[in-house]
């Protein structure tokens, strides 16, 4: 019996390195996915970075950041949106 019989070749090939490189590869998409959606979330006018935070909130906070309203403008329109 050759040395392949006991699950390697004679050049230090086993059957386990597929499970291995399937792995390997598995783990190399998933990290691709992952980057590809932090970057869309990145980009300025993408979907919004916070849970649950709708477009009518976002726009207020962009004004208020933006000095075009004033304190008790935000406050009030802050408490009209929820």
């Amino acid at each position: 019996m050759g040395p392949w019989m006991m699950g390697w070749d004679g050049y230090g090939y086993s059957p386990w390195w597929g499970v291995v490189m399937m792995g390997f590869w598995a783990l190399v998409i998933v990290g691709v996915v992952l980057l590809v959606v932090w970057l869309v979330r990145q980009q300025p006018g993408g979907p919004s970075t916070r849970v649950g935070e709708d477009r009518a909130m976002s726009i207020l906070r962009e004004r208020f950041a933006r000095g075009e309203i004033t304190q008790e403008q935000f406050d009030e329109m802050r408490r009209a949106l929820l």
